[in-house]
C-alpha cells in the first residue's frame, strides 16, 4: 500500500509531502492544475524514463519519494531478498533524483539501484491505468496480457516461458552449427577426400627436408666418394702420407725432448694430432663404406620427392608444410565429424524441447479458455451496469499447434463485443466507439484487479466519456474495489469524487514569475465546497453545495 509521497522541484511542483490511506483516494481539480503530475511522479520513482524536462525551471535537480508498507506482499519481498536489500518495519523507500546534466539516481531505501530494478519492484507494488488505456485494449497483446492477469495460471505460464526457452536455446545452437546443411555435407566430403589422399601418401614432418639433403649426395656421390677416398690416402695409405710423416716427427720430437724439456708439450700436441688423423681416417672408411648403397636409391629418392612436390602443389602449400597442412585438415574433419555428431544430439534435444512445449503451451490454451470465458461473463455484467445493458463481451482464444513456439505460447486473444441487440459479435476494434471503449475497458481493469494485481491500484482519468447515473455506478464499482486494495483516482466527476474516503484536491497558484501547483487533502465542509464546484461550475451556488451534501451523504 502507497503511505507517502514526497517531491521537490518537478515541474510546477516545488515541494510536497502527502500521506495516503487505505481505501479510495480521489484526487480532484481544475483541468491543468497538475493532477496528473503526482501520477507521473509515481511513475518516476517506480523506474519511468526521464529527461531533465520535468525538473523544475531554475533548479538544479527534482526527487522523488515514495514509502510503501509491504507487509505480505511475498513477490516483491523474495525479488529484494534476491538482490540482498533488505526490509525494516515492513516498510520500503524508493527514491529518484533527476540531475540537470542528464543523469539518473535510483534508491531502494539506502541502496542505490539500477533503473529497471525499480520497474521490477514497481510492478509487483502497483497498477496504473491511464485515461487512454481504452485505446492499447485495441492491441491483441494487450488483450491477452489482460487475459493472463486476469487468469490464476501463472504457474503455467512461467512453464510455458521456460520451454520455449530451451527449445529457443537448442535451436540457436543447431542453426550456429549448420547454417547450411549442403554446404557443411559438401566441406565434410571435401575434407575426407582430401585427408584420405595425404594418408595414403603419409607425408613425414620433416621429410622434406631430409630427402632433399640426400638427393643432393646421391647426385653428387662419384665426386664425393673420389674426394673421400683421396682425402683417405693423404692421411695413411703410404710412407709419405700425413699419419706415417706425423708419426715420424713426434718421434724424432720425443726423443730431443729428453735433452730440452721445453719439446715435451709439442710432442704432447703432436700425440693428440696423430691420435686425431687416426679418427678421422676411421670416420673417413666408415663415410666411405655408406656412400656404397643400393644404386637405385636415388631413383626411389627422386620419385618419393616429385610425389610430395605434386601433393604439395595440389593442395596449394609448400612441399615444406605438407605434413602440417595434413594435420590441419585431419584436425578440422574430426572437429566437423564431431559438430555433425552434435547436430544430431542436438536434433533429438530440439525434438524434446518441442514435445515439452506443445505439452505446457496446450495446458496455457486450456486455461486460457477457461479464464476467458470466465473474464467475459464479468466483463459483460460490468457493462450492464455502466449504460450498456444490452452489450456482450466474448473472448476467443485460437490456437496452432503446430506454429512456430512463442514465449507466450501459440494462442491469439481477439475480444469480442456486441454493444446492441441483434448486432454480431464482431472484433473490439471494428465495432466499439469511443465511450463503449471506455466502459468496456474500466469494466476489464476493475474485473481484472478484482481478481488479482497490486496492493495499490491508480486509475488516471479512466472515467472521462462518463457522465449523469452511470459516473455514479462507476464510483461505486471503484470504491468496491478499494475494499479489497488501495485506489486513487484522478477524475472530474463528482458522482465519482463523492465515492472517496480520502479526498485531495489539486490547484495551481501563480505568482509575477513562477507557477507552483499545491496539493490539500479536504475536509468534510471543503469536500463539500470541492464537489459543489464540481457540479457547478465556476460559481458555486446553495443548490450546488445541497447537492454536494447528498451526494456526500452529510
Amino acid at each position: 500500500m502507497l503511505k507517502q509521497l514526497g517531491i521537490n522541484n518537478l515541474a510546477v511542483i516545488a515541494q510536497l509531502e502527502l500521506s495516503f490511506k487505505a481505501g479510495m483516494t480521489v484526487l480532484t481539480g481544475e483541468t491543468g492544475a497538475g493532477k496528473s503530475i503526482l501520477i507521473d511522479a509515481l511513475g518516476l520513482a517506480l523506474g519511468d524514463r526521464a529527461d531533465t524536462t520535468v525538473i523544475r525551471t531554475g533548479c538544479a535537480q527534482a526527487e522523488v519519494n515514495v514509502v510503501f508498507a509491504v507487509a505480505g506482499n511475498a513477490e516483491l519481498l523474495q525479488l529484494l531478498e534476491e538482490q540482498s536489500i533488505s526490509v525494516a518495519d515492513d516498510e520500503l523507500l524508493l527514491r529518484r533524483v533527476i540531475n540537470r546534466d542528464g543523469r539518473s539516481r535510483a534508491y531502494i531505501n539506502t541502496t542505490a539501484v539500477p533503473r529497471q530494478l525499480l520497474r521490477e519492484v514497481g510492478i509487483c507494488l502497483l497498477d496504473i491505468h491511464g485515461q487512454h488505456e481504452h485505446q492499447r485494449l485495441l492491441h491483441r497483446e494487450v488483450q491477452r496480457h489482460l487475459l493472463d492477469g486476469f487468469g490464476d495460471y501463472g504457474e503455467i505460464t512461467e512453464q510455458v516461458s521456460r520451454a520455449y526457452g530451451k527449445w529457443d536455446e537448442v535451436s540457436r545452437e543447431l542453426h550456429a552449427l549448420s547454417p547450411e546443411s549442403g554446404a557443411a555435407a559438401e566441406q565434410l566430403s571435401l575434407l575426407s577426400y582430401q585427408v584420405e589422399e595425404l594418408e595414403g601418401l603419409e607425408p613425414g614432418e620433416n621429410e622434406v627436408a631430409t630427402l632433399e639433403d640426400e638427393y643432393k649426395r646421391l647426385v653428387n656421390l662419384s665426386n664425393l666418394q673420389e674426394t673421400t677416398r683421396g682425402a683417405l690416402d693423404g692421411l695413411c695409405a703410404d710412407e709419405q702420407a700425413i699419419d706415417s710423416r706425423l708419426n715420424t716427427i713426434r718421434k724424432e720430437l720425443a726423443s730431443l725432448a729428453r735433452v730440452d724439456a721445453g719439446l715435451a708439450a709439442i710432442t704432447e700436441l703432436l700425440d693428440n694430432a696423430s691420435i686425431q688423423v687416426a679418427e678421422a681416417a676411421d670416420e673417413l672408411r666408415a663415410y666411405l663404406a655408406r656412400l656404397d648403397q643400393d644404386p637405385a636409391r636415388l631413383n626411389q629418392v627422386e620419385l618419393r620427392l616429385n610425389r610430395l612436390h605434386d601433393m604439395a602443389r595440389k593442395h596449394r602449400v609448400q612441399p615444406q608444410q605438407l605434413y602440417e597442412h595434413w594435420q590441419t585438415l585431419a584436425q578440422q574433419l574430426a572437429d566437423l565429424a564431431q559438430a555433425r555428431t552434435r547436430v544430431t544430439e542436438l536434433e533429438r534435444e530440439q525434438q524434446q524441447a518441442l514435445a515439452q512445449y506443445r505439452v505446457a503451451a496446450a495446458a496455457l490454451s486450456a486455461r486460457r479458455r477457461q479464464s476467458a470465458q470466465a473474464l467475459a461473463t464479468a466483463v459483460t455484467e460490468r457493462i450492464h451496469t455502466l449504460g450498456m445493458p444490452q452489450g456482450k463481451v466474448q473472448i476467443e482464444v485460437t490456437s496452432d499447434p503446430d506454429s512456430t513456439p512463442r514465449s507466450n505460447g501459440n494462442d491469439q486473444v481477439e475480444f469480442l463485443v456486441s454493444a446492441n441487440p441483434g448486432q454480431a459479435l464482431l472484433p473490439l476494434r471494428k465495432v466499439a466507439s469511443g465511450g463503449e471503449l471506455s466502459r468496456i475497458s474500466l469494466g476489464l481493469q476493475v474485473s481484472a484487479n478484482q481478481a488479482g494485481g497490486a496492493a495499490t491500484v491508480i486509475f488516471d482519468e479512466v472515467d472521462a466519456g462518463i457522465s449523469g447515473g452511470i459516473a455514479e455506478i462507476v464510483g461505486t464499482l471503484l470504491h468496491t474495489l478499494a475494499a479489497d486494495r488501495q485506489v486513487l483516482c484522478v477524475t472530474h466527476l463528482p458522482q465519482v469524487a463523492a465515492q472517496g474516503d480520502s479526498h485531495f484536491r489539486v490547484s495551481k497558484t501563480f505568482a509575477a514569475a513562477s507557477t507552483e501547483t499545491q496539493v490539500q487533502e479536504l475536509g468534510d465542509e471543503q469536500r463539500v465546497e470541492e464537489i459543489a464546484r464540481m457540479l457547478g461550475g465556476v460559481k458555486v451556488s446553495k443548490q450546488s453545495r445541497d447537492h454536494a451534501r447528498e451526494m456526500l451523504g452529510a
